[in-house]
């Protein structure tokens, strides 16, 4: 069962929103890689505000994925794509409804 999940947001330098959705778009990649994490969201809130959720059955899977490919990617670009570091919640899973893939 699902019960762990995260949520980063960050803010796209002025400029810089295109370059931080094709990032975005690309991590989808990565992310069909980890084994752990098997919800993944990649969001734009706003014209400039984005936002990743993601979800895990354990603290093990969601450890791995906050040391995995895509938070070093993350973290790599940060300084040029974005205005300050992400944040970066944990968050207990409550309730979860799962009726397809999308």
């Amino acid at each position: 069962m699902i019960t762990l999940a995260l949520f980063a947001r960050f803010e796209a330098k002025p400029g810089k929103e295109k370059d931080v959705a094709a990032f975005l778009k690309t991590g989808l990649q990565l992310a069909n890689q980890e084994a752990k994490t098997p919800i993944w969201f990649a969001l734009q809130l706003s014209p400039s505000v984005f936002g990743v959720f993601d979800a895990f059955h354990d603290e093990a899977g969601r450890q791995a994925h906050l040391t995995g490919e895509i938070a070093k990617a993350l973290m790599a670009n940060a300084e040029t794509l974005f205005v300050g570091p992400p944040t970066i919640d944990k968050i207990d899973v409550l309730g979860l409804k799962n009726d397809g893939s999308v």
